[in-house]
């Protein structure tokens, strides 16, 4: 009901409906009734042509068979027909036997014949391959011999896989090969009485080679069956298809008048042909999914069915074209003012005409304009406050510190201690180097224990007596980058207001690690005097305020360093960063600073 007031309240609607059903409707029934005529069509074509493959594949076997039978022709051989019929041994038949089998192959050029044996019904016997032989049990026990006795004008052709075939005679065993045994009588001319036997190995591979040259769409294949439909000869595609083969009723298809046959009783439809081989008594089955061999007819319809999916998006397109034409300024307009409310300010209008929604857009875009110009303004204007800032706290923390060590070196050198006055003038060179860093905000870790190590060299030499520091740093986060100034300050506090009022020796430890492979933690920790629980929550809320506090009187130069260093953080990397404060009165200090470790 919502829908088909939409259509009817809207002119659009009525509009697009319109056009969808006038242009894809009759596009949509000729369609179908197209794809109905090319399936059919390209079916028909398909399958004739696939039978055509299959009595092909027969005619082949045929004439394979065919030629290799002519050498059934040597039980008229004189020399055969009395070498079956004597019971005595006879070189010279035995030579001539032999000759005349080669001569053969010589003419025919029989490639697949494997071996031709000769046997009487005595078991004497001559082969290609072992001459003549005798055997010792009786040669009509098997049942192929006993059926060409009872029919001697038969020839049987015995597949592989037969359960009764024909063992090597002559004691032969073909390794890696499976035969085809072509079985014929030999009988004695004046009475026709069967006096022996023809026994003709043939490679199966003369007919599995023509299945694997045929080849029925893609995955399709033809095989070898018996009347009964028991598969003979398997090509190798045909594999994995064994179980497929048990379970089809391939004899009903085989007694089909038609030759051929949908079956759909398992899975996918798939296509069924058969064509007799008149000279073995065989057949040919091809086998091939059904959609492969209407696959063009498939094509036929995807084409079909994106000719339909371009027609409907060219009668959108006209629709809005003709529909909307008068009101596509206000949309755009409107779109571009949701757009500069979500705060992207580089929308704008760019319209054509001289009327006032064109005008309109105009001043929308003078307006943008000048919002995009004061935010830029103003960004550059925090910018250099956050800059100027920085650069404030950053000068806060070295007055004290130079008036002192040029106090300490002048005191060293009044007192000649040129070695001192040495190392300190280097410490303090090395440390103000560092500090400048050429303009740069940001070092290496490396570089920032460096100039830890130059400020603590300078501090150790001043309080002697008082100071000591440890530095356990991994150096694989030497290559880390860091906010240069960032320990000085903290390492500061923990002397002045750490050891500086402890008795005894006080001892300065800096330590670092990756925390979940995203943070930095710097870690200094001082055994000094502590800080009241009092104080510590007043340093903790201190931190927590945007401005620096007021320095006291008795505060040196350190005083502000916490909180310096702190707010310098939070500024370059954002509030989730800075310094937190952990201390017990009596027992120690410790700062840990936490920064990205990406950073930059």
């Amino acid at each position: 009901m919502d829908i088909y007031r939409k259509i009817t309240s809207s002119l659009r609607a009525k509009l697009l409906t319109m056009f969808v059903i006038l242009t894809c409707l009759p596009l949509i029934i000729v369609g179908l009734i197209s794809y109905h005529k090319s399936y059919n069509t390209v079916f028909n074509n398909s399958k004739a042509a696939t039978m055509m493959l299959a009595t092909q594949l027969a005619t082949n076997i045929d004439n394979v068979f065919t030629d290799t039978k002519k050498l059934l022709e040597l039980e008229k051989n004189p020399n055969v027909l009395h070498f079956l019929f004597s019971q005595t041994d006879s070189n010279l038949d035995a030579r001539e036997i032999l000759q005349t089998m080669s001569s053969y192959r010589q003419t025919y050029q029989y490639d697949g014949v494997l071996n031709i044996t000769m046997i009487n019904l005595y078991g004497r016997g001559i082969s290609e391959r072992k001459g003549v032989f005798q055997l010792s049990k009786n040669v009509l026990r098997n049942p192929h011999f006993e059926y060409l006795i009872q029919n001697p004008e038969a020839v049987l052709n015995i597949p592989p896989n037969d359960p009764s075939s024909i063992d090597p005679l002559d004691g032969f065993q073909y390794k890696n090969r499976n035969i085809i045994s072509i079985v014929s009588t030999v009988k004695q001319r004046v009475t026709h009485e069967v006096i022996g036997f023809i026994i003709i190995d043939v490679d199966d591979n003369i007919v599995k080679t023509f299945s694997d040259n045929v080849i029925i769409g893609k995955s399709g294949f033809f095989y070898v069956a018996d009347n009964k439909g028991n598969a003979i000869l398997l090509p190798s595609k045909a594999a994995n298809h064994t179980k497929w083969l048990e379970n089809k009723n391939i004899a009903s298809i085989i007694e089909n008048k038609n030759k051929d046959y949908v079956d759909s009783s398992e899975g996918k439809p798939e296509f069924i042909v058969t064509s007799p081989s008149m000279s073995t008594g065989w057949n040919i089955v091809g086998v091939v999914p059904l959609q492969e061999i209407v696959e063009e007819a498939n094509s036929i319809r995807q084409l079909i069915i994106i000719s339909v999916m371009l027609s409907i998006i060219f009668a959108i397109t006209l629709h809005f074209f003709v529909s909307t034409r008068l009101t596509r300024p206000v949309r755009i307009l409107k779109n571009k003012m949701q757009l500069a409310a979500s705060g992207f300010l580089e929308a704008k209008v760019v319209l054509t005409g001289t009327d006032e929604i064109s005008d309109l857009g105009n001043s929308f875009n003078i307006m943008i304009g000048k919002i995009r110009m004061l935010l830029d303004q103003s960004i550059k204007e925090q910018q250099e406050i956050k800059k100027s800032e920085l650069r404030a706290l950053q000068a806060q923390i070295n007055p004290h510190f130079l008036y002192n060590t040029l106090d300490s070196i002048l005191w060293l050198a009044q007192s000649e201690k040129k070695d001192q006055v040495v190392q300190m003038v280097m410490a303090l060179s090395k440390l103000f180097r560092i500090s400048l860093s050429k303009g740069k905000d940001w070092i290496t870790f490396e570089k920032e224990i460096e100039h830890l190590q130059s400020y603590l060299t300078i501090q150790q030499m001043r309080y002697r007596d008082i100071l000591d520091y440890e530095i356990a740093i991994d150096s694989s986060l030497h290559s880390l980058l860091i906010l240069k100034m960032t320990l000085q300050p903290i390492v500061e506090n923990a002397l002045y207001h750490g050891l500086k009022n402890k008795r005894g020796k006080g001892l300065i430890r800096i330590t670092a690690k990756i925390e979940d492979g995203h943070n930095f933690l710097i870690v200094v920790e001082d055994n000094g005097k502590g800080i009241t629980e009092d104080r510590l929550h007043q340093l903790r809320k201190d931190l927590m305020e945007p401005h620096t506090p007021k320095e006291t009187g008795n505060e040196v130069s350190g005083g502000f360093g916490l909180h310096n260093v702190h707010r310098r953080i939070r500024l370059y990397y954002g509030e989730a960063y800075g310094v937190q404060v952990d201390s017990i009165e009596g027992e120690g200090t410790i700062v840990i600073i936490r920064i990205p470790c990406d950073w930059g």
